[in-house]
């Protein structure tokens, strides 16, 4: 009966240490990947040119534009 009555009383505790674990397999993983992959660059947002605005000279040459 002392194996069963042991079980029981740890069981709660012992699934919470599994889930602990597994998170923190998880988190090592997800660290790795994103280091082996190197930092992100935003280079999705590309900018566009407003249609309402003219094209002017100083637009074309400007190199102090943003």
């Amino acid at each position: 009966m002392g194996i069963h009555y042991d079980y029981k009383s740890t069981k709660s505790a012992k699934l919470m240490e599994k889930q602990a674990k597994r998170e923190k397999k998880l988190a090592e993983k997800k660290a790795k990947r994103l280091a082996k992959e190197g930092p992100k660059k935003n280079e999705s947002k590309a900018q566009t040119l407003d249609a309402s605005k003219p094209i002017t000279l100083d637009f074309l040459t400007n190199p102090d534009k943003e």
